[in-house]
This record gives C-alpha cells, structure tokens and sequence, in this order.
C-alpha cells in the first residue's frame, strides 16, 4: 500500500489517498479540491471508498466533489457525527470567526463506523477504533498489515488535538489516547490530520501530554 499526502490550505490540514494494485481509499478530502481530483486522476484507479476520521469542516470540504466526480464511492463516518455533514454550527464553517469562507454543507454519509468487525474493502484491511475527545465521533484507522494508523485530530506529533471545541473532552482524549493508540506495537507509524507522521514510540517518549 502507497500512501499519498495532499497538505491543504484551510487548516493546513493532511488528505490521505492510500493506494493499493487495484483501487484507492480517502481518508478526509480537505479544502485543496482541484489538487486531490488531479492526484485521483492521476493515479487512474477506482476508489473504494472515502473514510472520515471526525467531521470537522476542514477534513470535509471536497467530500461531494469527490463523490460527484468518481461514481458516488461509499462514504463512511461515525454515527455520532453523521449530522455534522450538513450542520455549519456543528461541523464549525458556521461559526462567526468562519465568516470569511462559506458553510460547509455536504450530502449524508452512507455507512456508520462498526468498531468489532475488521474491515476489508477491496483488500484494502483495517480496523476502526473509536479515539474520541477532540470530537465526541473521532475515530482512528490502523492497517495491522502495514503497521500504519490513521489518527485524525486525535494524536499528533509531540501533541494532541484540540480540546476547547463543541464536544471536546481532554481526559477523553487522553485516555482514547493511551487506551487504544498506545496499546498498538512502539514502530508503528501514524499518520495525523495535521502535521508531520510520528511513531507510537516517539510520542511515548516525547509527546509533553504523557510524559511522567
């Protein structure tokens, strides 16, 4: 599995586009929509399906552009956030110090997140764990094969994700944190929704949020 990283404007935040022989699977289409439609375009092969890690604006913006340009592939999220999809106030575009960029309004997600049942589609294998506390939704995604994880707003390299927003919780997120990231093997990479990829081990070892 290939991994493709498209770095938007808005938020500076990070578009997975994971690739594998046969098909391709996104991970939160942010604001750069003509960058990610070329990268698509470019890589020339169906997509499986686009993941979303929360449903903050920022990680959503070209979600329906993707979808419109590429046959509709299934949309996954979790279901405490579905609503936020086509919620400004809640997913955040609407608040007043978004004023100078438009709401964020997109279509309904087809598939809520299952947390007991691996997924496999189209050989591309994963698991969801649920990693709340940024947003009361988020999820991360770990690919054991790869030896890869997908932590969205929750964990990032040498901190973490914001906790002063609607449905934030810090003691959630640290303890989603240690519980479910932490718990998974020191090489593993992570891949966050802003940022630079760390290892599990560097942020054992560095992250200020856990050290003794």
């Amino acid at each position: 599995m290939e991994i493709h990283l498209v770095r938007n404007k808005v938020a500076a935040e990070n578009t997975y586009i994971l690739e594998s022989e046969a098909a391709l699977l996104i991970i939160d289409p942010g604001s750069n929509k003509q960058e990610i439609l070329d990268k698509i375009d470019s890589l020339a092969k169906p997509i499986s399906a686009i993941l979303l890690t929360h449903a903050h604006y920022d990680h959503i913006m070209s979600l329906d552009a993707v979808r419109e340009r590429y046959k509709q592939p299934p949309v996954y999220i979790s279901d405490k956030e579905a609503d936020w999809l086509a919620s400004p106030l809640d997913n955040l575009s609407g608040l007043s110090r978004h004023d100078d960029m438009e709401d964020v309004i997109m279509r309904p997600a087809d598939f809520f997140f299952q947390y007991q049942t691996p997924y496999d589609l189209d050989g591309f294998q994963f698991q969801v764990l649920k990693t709340p506390g940024h947003s009361w939704g988020g999820v991360s995604f770990v690919f054991f094969e790869q030896e890869v994880a997908f932590s969205g707003d929750a964990l990032f390299r040498e901190t973490i994700g914001r906790t002063d927003l609607p449905t934030s919780d810090f003691d959630q997120l640290i303890d989603s944190i240690k519980h479910n990231l932490f718990t998974l093997p020191n090489h593993y990479r992570i891949f966050p929704g802003h940022g630079l990829d760390t290892t599990i081990g560097h942020e054992k070892n560095f992250n200020p949020f856990f050290k003794a």
